[in-house]
């Protein structure tokens, strides 16, 4: 585990954060401000909403640098009622056109750097669309500090 990551309890589940994750879509503090403030200190607040809130904002992070789980065993209902046929095929890749962002790719696939290598295998990658990231092709949130727009 990254020293940089961080774990924030309500009681009923653990939210885990992953700053080299995070490309600050900010989809997190501006759907839910009563918990994710990045202006406060611890900056995750899990008493600020319900339990299933948290949960449906943590679920829209576009990278995954956001995750939860619950502090106990609890059955995933919608998994459980999947067909066998569903369970066997993977799902398509999604590509995301994040707004003055980078392009979020979710899914199995594989990816070939410009020497003909296969780069690192990651299940959610964010490519930097502005030019300046510190760590092509991979985004690292340089665009928000740069003002980059894609408009």
């Amino acid at each position: 585990m990254d020293e940089n990551n961080r774990e924030y309890t309500n009681g009923e589940i653990t939210v885990y954060w992953k700053p080299k994750e995070c490309i600050h879509a900010t989809t997190c503090f501006r759907e839910l401000r009563s918990v994710f403030d990045p202006g406060k200190r611890p900056w995750v607040n899990m008493q600020g909403a319900s339990t299933d809130e948290i949960i449906r904002i943590v679920d829209l992070c576009p990278t995954e640098a956001l995750t939860y789980t619950y502090n106990e065993k609890k059955e995933k209902v919608a998994a459980n009622n999947e067909t066998e046929d569903k369970k066997a095929s993977a799902p398509p890749v999604e590509v995301r056109v994040m707004r003055d962002g980078p392009l979020v790719v979710r899914g199995e696939f594989k990816a070939i750097g410009a020497d003909g290598k296969e780069m690192r295998k990651m299940k959610i990658v964010s490519y930097c669309r502005c030019g300046k990231s510190n760590n092509m092709p991979y985004c690292d949130g340089t665009h928000r500090k740069v003002g980059w727009s894609s408009e």
